[in-house]
């Protein structure tokens, strides 16, 4: 591993970073690292400004903390810069060092690796609409990709539009179906009783659209790993220990934190006071999505040779 050196483009760079941060009142400024530096001079051109240190490994942030920093770990070594910044922005998030509708000052490698060499501005609303698939991937369940991101859109959604003007909380348990139901009672009427497989089917846009509008019912979605809901209304009675949550967060979250610790099934929760959703793997939160206005979009990342342009890319950094 190698140490990013603080040279004298990284000082004016950070530099000029501080200024626009104060010029335009940013919230906080997000130095992306390729390996460990003298974080004492880091830290001495900062002042007291706020800022977030990133890198791909623990070890890149070596005495980074020590220095007064705070400290971001990626794992995301062979991910364009791109995808970094916005993962970057989540894990902030998700880890409440920034607020959801932040703006930041991001200064990181945009042509050279292990030179620090750029500098943009980021508005969050912009950037965490757009997720990766790779947001999903790493979560490493046993249900598919395509099932996660269909009941995670539906979710927030749900989470943006409420119902009638009115905020909407409410909850998906996702996969290990049997083990899910022998932990739930109905809470009462269940409106998807009766139907069809087909007609139970997340994939078809007027399932969707039909169960935003029971949304609002007392109890959770159960809905299996082909994404098929199988039953609604369902009250989830799982043991609450060795479940921790923060502060603010209501019986939905926490019947979502358990049943996800009790079982292999992920649970997304939609909170009724923020729209924010949250999804909850063994326990934990490890993704959280802010319902912004404009709908998310899930986003592959292409790459597109450099001969196949005939004119230079205009950077925007």
């Amino acid at each position: 591993m190698k140490s990013q050196k603080f040279t004298p483009q990284f000082a004016a760079i950070l530099d000029l970073a501080v200024q626009l941060q104060a010029g335009i009142q940013a919230d906080a400024i997000l130095l992306v690292m390729d390996g460990p530096t003298e974080w004492s001079q880091v830290k001495e051109h900062i002042g007291n400004e706020k800022v977030l240190v990133v890198a791909d490994l623990a070890e890149e942030l070596a005495g980074a903390k020590e220095a007064g920093l705070t400290t971001v770990v990626l794992d995301m070594e062979d991910a364009p810069v791109i995808e970094k910044l916005t993962q970057a922005l989540l894990e902030s998030v998700g880890q409440d060092l920034l607020e959801p509708g932040a703006r930041v000052i991001a200064v990181y490698s945009g042509f050279e690796p292990g030179e620090i060499d750029s500098v943009s501005f980021l508005e969050m609303e912009e950037h965490l609409g757009r997720l990766t698939a790779r947001d999903l991937r790493k979560l490493e369940t046993s249900v598919p990709l395509e099932t996660l991101k269909q009941v995670l859109d539906l979710a927030v959604d749900i989470g943006r539009e409420g119902r009638e003007g009115k905020p909407v909380g409410t909850l998906f348990v996702v996969g290990d179906t049997r083990r899910v139901l022998e932990r739930c009672q109905p809470a009462g009427f269940d409106p998807v009783k009766g139907y069809g497989r087909k007609e139970r089917d997340l994939g078809d846009t007027r399932v969707r659209e039909a169960v935003k509008e029971i949304a609002a019912l007392d109890g959770a979605f159960i809905v299996n790993a082909e994404g098929i809901v199988e039953k609604s209304c369902q009250l989830v009675d799982a043991i609450h220990a060795d479940v921790t949550l923060s502060k603010g967060l209501g019986a939905r979250h926490w019947a979502g934190a358990a049943i996800s610790r009790t079982t292999k099934a992920v649970a997304v929760v939609v909170s009724q006071s923020t729209g924010t959703v949250r999804l909850f793997q063994n326990g934990q939160v490890v993704l959280r999505v802010e319902p912004f206005r404009r709908a998310m979009k899930w986003k592959d990342f292409e790459y597109e040779p450099a001969a196949a342009s005939a004119q230079e890319p205009k950077s925007t950094s």
